[in-house]
């Protein structure tokens, strides 16, 4: 089996890039106000009611129409899911995988219309959407050798008058609904891993970022998927998201999102229904208040370029993102004052515009959401840089540092979103780690240290499940640093590593007696 090698990035510094990546904008906008169909059993549904998908940059730009699911669709979308599990499951393991494989050989060349598509769609620059198509590509050709290895099982103890053998099955039909930062990545890994495994599913994609997935099932039924497989079902979570979390016939969840949702649909999949005959299995990522701590030796700058690149890339809007920043008394105001000149040297605009570092957030909601946290931020700390907010054309927030801030004030404790860092600051150590845990969340965090006593310090007692030494707290790679928090950030199922399909598995024992 050819082992598994991280997609690379594309390198934008040639020009030959930029300009194969402005052509691929182009493209994507010749299919502004495209319409797409639902899938189920095989059959493209359209239907009167449809998303709007919109460029967060510019806001009467619409980027395609897509139908909407109500609940008589999403019944039809489970019992056809149903019916064709029995025929996927027993597929080879091998042949699953290379239907993986053979979409990721899609991607690789049609890579500048996906990312290009999630720069108009999702607001994405163009180092952040060929990141995110990177991963998306990773998470095919991992998981597909993952499975394979897996389809061998795991040797167990055998005695003389007795075989004993080990192994994994698939579970049934999930519901996969994932987020809308990475429209492209967690959608396609989420919905894959399921997949390739021999489970049946149904995506139900963000609202905000709805293009890329139709796009994303249309190159899998390319790459050979069978008709039933997968059923896409956009729609209005309020009206199709209950019901099929409650459905007696949903075998598993699997959840990225906010950590409200989350616990809703932790409480609502722990109720056995009437004619269920299993309890749910819900996987669950939900967010994150990430911490980088700098210790008193830290090297400064290193220290500044890890807050700010953490903190604002792709407009803060990663769960893993820098929100705070916790500074050694003694280097504060150094670490501090390096990161405001850092931050004003970003250009804020138009992602479609090479060169652009923070771009908007997604839509109305999200960016009234954090102008009530700029107004707090004012409030519970000083404004250094940043502070502003324009929705004339696109939602676009000015990259913000509020610094002297309390350690349990509310931009301290809750998950903002957005381009937004606090900072504190902390007279030692100990109260570098103390700081850093004093949220519900767990999800990533980083020190910036010279001390190996006090990094062998964090790798036990930061309480967090993705802890980074000496460099920023955002960018794991699949293969290389599986990725899931502790706590409220969620179930810690660590997306990109070696158990993640185990998720979406029965383990099984077969004892034969001679």
């Amino acid at each position: 089996m050819i082992p598994y090698k991280h997609d690379q990035e594309t390198d934008f510094s040639k020009e030959e890039n930029r300009k194969a990546y402005r052509e691929a904008i182009e493209q994507v906008r010749k299919e502004f106000g495209k319409e797409y169909p639902l899938l189920i059993d095989g059959e493209e549904v359209h239907t009167e009611r449809k998303l709007s998908s919109r460029n967060p940059a510019n806001k009467e730009e619409v980027v395609g129409k897509v139908s909407m699911a109500d609940k008589e669709l999403a019944e039809r979308a489970i019992q056809s899911a149903w019916k064709h599990f029995d025929t996927w499951r027993k597929w080879p393991a091998k042949s699953r995988a290379e239907i993986l494989f053979k979409a990721a050989a899609i991607f690789r060349r049609r890579r500048h219309e996906f990312s290009a598509a999630m720069t108009v769609e999702a607001g994405k620059n163009y180092v952040e959407a060929d990141a995110d198509t990177a991963e998306a590509i990773d998470f095919l050709e991992y998981y597909g050798r993952q499975m394979i290895e897996l389809d061998k099982g795991k040797p167990v103890l055998s005695r003389p008058d007795e075989h004993n053998e080990y192994f994994y099955q698939p579970m049934g039909v999930g519901f996969i609904i994932p987020p809308w930062n990475f429209p492209f990545a967690i959608m396609c890994g989420t919905t894959v891993a399921a997949l390739v495994t021999g489970n049946t599913v149904l995506l139900k994609p963000s609202e905000k970022a709805p293009v890329i997935s139709a796009k994303f099932v249309e190159v899998l039924r390319e790459a050979g998927l069978p008709d039933g497989v997968l059923q896409f079902i956009p729609g209005d979570p309020k009206e199709i998201g209950d019901y099929i979390v409650d459905h007696p016939k949903i075998r598993f969840i699997n959840f990225t999102g906010s950590r409200a949702t989350g616990i809703r649909i932790f409480e609502r999949a722990a109720k056995v229904q009437k004619g269920q005959k299993w309890l749910k299995r819900v996987v669950a990522e939900m967010g994150g208040k990430d911490t980088i701590i700098v210790d008193k030796d830290a090297d400064v700058e290193l220290a500044a370029q890890s807050i700010v690149s953490s903190a604002f890339g792709f407009s803060g809007q990663k769960c893993s993102a820098c929100s705070r920043a916790v500074i050694h008394q003694d280097l504060y105001d150094q670490v501090l004052q390096r990161s405001v000149e850092l931050t004003k040297e970003l250009k804020v605009g138009d992602p479609a515009e090479y060169g652009t570092f923070v771009g908007p957030v997604i839509d109305d909601i999200q960016f009234n959401r954090i102008k009530e946290y700029l107004e707090i931020g004012k409030q519970e700390g000083k404004l250094m840089t940043g502070g502003e907010a324009d929705d004339s054309k696109g939602y676009f927030i000015q990259p913000t540092i509020v610094a002297d801030v309390d350690p349990e004030a509310r931009i301290m404790q809750e998950e903002i979103f957005g381009p937004f860092v606090a900072f504190t600051k902390a007279k030692d150590f100990e109260e570098l780690l103390e700081i850093a845990n004093n949220t519900e969340y767990g999800l990533t965090g980083a020190i910036i240290s010279r001390n190996r006593e006090h990094l062998d310090r964090a790798r036990r007692d930061f309480h967090v499940g993705n802890l980074y030494l000496n460099r920023g707290c955002t960018g794991s790679i699949v293969g290389y640093q599986p990725f899931g928090g502790f706590n409220m950030s969620g179930t810690d199922a660590k997306a990109g590593g070696p158990d993640y399909l185990l998720n979406f598995m029965e383990a099984k024992t077969v004892s034969e007696w001679f």
